[in-house]
């Protein structure tokens, strides 16, 4: 293993992995989140690109180009990073707007569009992008509209004192993700998305889900609250979640353990609760212990 510790990050991984869905790493430099995404892709035998956003990235250098063959006098197309299976877009908030949007359609819809064509991306096919929550000089915020299209946000946080031992002994040799044996294949990855929908969730629980995505909504101190893409995304994460763990329905602890990762992000605070230093996290929060757990 390359990743010390670190159970529950890894499981919430590979839960928005078996669900379709993307992660958004904020975290400081240096916690491994580059190689967390490597040891994903080199794990599930898939395709990894990583791109390294900054302020002069152009979105033709996501996406691909056409461009003209002078040998055989036609234009072709030379198809981008992002046309991958695991695509780590680091530091994903120093590219401009522009550039960023040049994932939406990728994260969305699995398809790019260059020009009069549309490229099918593969399957699995997943973003991991991070950004630094503390050097924010020379950034530009995600939008709404690519922060909705995170499933998770997660944050790693420094090791404890005995991981950071193991740490050591593990990269004293040589580097992990060298001797890294896949444990799957991308074609595995493809039909656990399939089981993870048979994944049973009672009514009564799918209405306690539903109950707390739109208390977000309404609490006193969210201008905008979580949208029903993320309805769906912690419907689909809690089964993946369920199915990791070996079970074959989903629990209210698997909601409730999904919870702040899946709609944090989503939720915009009025200006007032920003001036009281609330954070998503404690709205999420309350929004849980507010609604009635079905037994």
């Amino acid at each position: 293993m390359a990743i010390v510790g670190k159970d529950d990050v890894i499981e919430y991984t590979l839960a928005a992995l078996f669900s379709g869905g993307h992660i958004l790493i904020e975290d400081v430099p240096g916690i491994g989140k580059t190689t967390l995404a490597r040891s994903l892709a080199y794990s599930l035998d898939c395709e990894f690109r990583r791109i390294q956003f900054t302020p002069d990235l152009m979105p033709s250098d996501i996406t691909g180009i056409h461009y003209y063959n002078q040998h055989n006098g036609e234009f072709e197309f030379r198809p981008g990073p992002v046309i991958s299976q695991v695509v780590l877009a680091d530091e994903i908030n120093r590219a401009t707007p522009r550039t960023q949007s040049a994932l939406l359609e990728a994260m969305a819809e699995r398809q790019v569009t260059v020009d009069q064509d549309t490229v099918l991306l593969p399957a699995p096919f997943i973003v991991l992008a991070t950004q630094n929550p503390i050097e924010l000089e020379g950034t530009f915020p995600l939008p709404e509209a690519q922060i909705d299209r995170f499933l998770l946000r997660l944050r790693l946080g420094y090791p404890s004192e005995g991981d950071e031992n193991a740490m050591l002994e593990r990269f004293e040799d040589a580097d992990p993700l060298t001797s890294l044996q896949p444990a799957a294949t991308a074609d595995d990855v493809v039909r656990i998305q399939g089981l993870v929908r048979q994944v049973y969730i009672d009514p009564v629980l799918r209405n306690y889900l539903v109950q707390v995505i739109r208390a977000t909504r309404e609490h006193p101190d969210v201008e905008l609250g979580a949208s029903p893409r993320a309805t769906l995304g912690l419907y689909r994460c809690a089964q993946a979640l369920a199915g990791i763990r070996g079970q074959q329905y989903v629990t209210p602890d698997d909601i409730k353990t999904l919870a702040t990762p899946a709609l944090a992000h989503r939720v915009i605070l009025k200006s007032m609760a920003r001036l009281r230093e609330r954070s998503q996290e404690s709205v999420v929060n309350e929004v849980l212990e507010a609604q009635s757990v079905p037994i």
